[in-house]
């Protein structure tokens, strides 16, 4: 059988072990993900990244945390 996926990109995040926020700031990501899911669409939306790029820069600047977006 062959399945065929498509090309998609993807934000790497990367978020120190041993930071106090860690799971505050997770959480807060996974709320960013949650409401572009309400609004009928997936992280394979080919304009996820831009649609939710400004968002995650805001948590930047609240949260100790560094990503990359790569192309799976």
């Amino acid at each position: 059988m062959k399945a065929r996926i498509p090309k998609h990109r993807e934000f790497l995040i990367s978020l120190a072990d041993d930071y106090e926020k860690k799971d505050e700031c997770w959480a807060k990501l996974q709320e960013i993900m949650k409401a572009y899911q309400k609004e009928g669409k997936s992280v394979y939306t080919p304009t996820f990244i831009e649609d939710n790029e400004e968002k995650v820069k805001a948590l930047q600047q609240e949260y100790e945390f560094t990503y990359t977006i790569e192309d799976r």
